[in-house]
């Protein structure tokens, strides 16, 4: 070989699990290998207006649980009676299956009839159980029920599946989040520590009643109505959120200030700073990111 004749250099080029290359250190990158960078590839540019429909389900929420609120305040005031509270009982549970046979395409006869008796079983043990939470808490105070419900239902409210991706549908193999349950199960134990305080049995067995079909059966009836028409959706979270403030209006104007504050934060503050802080993220993808594997499992 001639001594005069000059070596091509050495190419560098990407070696996965090859090593170091011979003539580079091996941290090295060369020009190419920003080549494929790409910047923002996965993030979801947010509309406004969208962000502020979608957080009306939380609004909407909120709102049912000030009703229950409510409901729990007349009742141990002895403002709302044994009857009317039946009375109720029976409208939510008649309207919330009648919604679900109008907009549940998955709600056949037969489960209907299933849930019928799933139903009279429950109310048939919720009634045996009332004597046991009539005299539950005897040996507390009534302030340290008071701050403890007030307690468990904001942690409700923080746990709570605001976007009905948990919800269980009927036929549906769908497992509720670890949070889902931990905020369903504060909601029922805040009703058992409010039913322990009313003056009897039939108070008790009542409100447990209202209250487990509201933490248990309307947000799946909720969910149901969205999926059938979001305006129909819309005009029920109006409705609800009007009924709420007003009834709140009626009984201290402090309370309506800060229910009315919130809902504002929550619909079009929160929207708004969400939209601002968007163009903030920043995010890198590459040929240095970890690799995906994709198996293709056919039969």
């Amino acid at each position: 070989m001639d001594k005069n004749t000059s070596v091509a250099p050495r190419k560098w080029r990407k070696v996965a699990y090859g090593g170091m290359q011979p003539g580079f250190d091996d941290n090295h990158t060369d020009d190419s290998f920003l080549e494929e960078m790409v910047t923002n590839a996965n993030v979801v540019k947010r509309d406004l207006f969208k962000v502020m429909l979608d957080s009306i389900s939380i609004s909407q929420y909120i709102c049912i649980v000030t009703l229950v609120a409510l409901v729990w305040s007349y009742t141990l005031e002895s403002t709302i009676t044994y009857n009317s509270l039946l009375l109720l009982d029976l409208i939510l549970l008649g309207s919330g299956f009648l919604v679900l046979l109008l907009t549940s395409e998955m709600f056949t006869p037969k489960l209907f009839a299933k849930y019928i008796l799933n139903i009279s079983y429950f109310i048939t043990g919720l009634y045996a159980l009332s004597p046991i939470y009539h005299t539950l808490t005897r040996s507390i105070s009534s302030d340290s029920i008071w701050a403890l419900t007030a307690i468990l239902v904001v942690l409700h409210l923080f746990l709570h599946d605001y976007t009905g991706c948990t919800i269980k549908a009927p036929g549906s193999s769908t497992s509720p989040t670890l949070t889902s349950n931990i905020s369903l199960n504060t909601s029922i134990i805040a009703s058992v520590l409010i039913a322990s305080r009313l003056p009897s049995r039939q108070h008790v067995f009542a409100i447990m009643l209202f209250s487990l079909l509201v933490f248990l059966f309307a947000p799946f009836v909720l969910y149901c109505i969205k999926r059938f028409s979001f305006v129909l959706h819309l005009g029920i979270s109006l409705g609800l959120v009007g009924l709420a403030l007003a009834l709140v209006y009626r009984l201290q104007g402090f309370l309506f200030g800060m229910l009315l504050g919130l809902l504002v934060f929550i619909t079009f503050i929160c929207p708004y700073w969400l939209i601002r802080i968007q163009k903030y993220k920043f995010e890198i993808n590459g040929p240095w990111d970890e690799a995906k594997l994709c198996f293709d499992i056919t039969e």
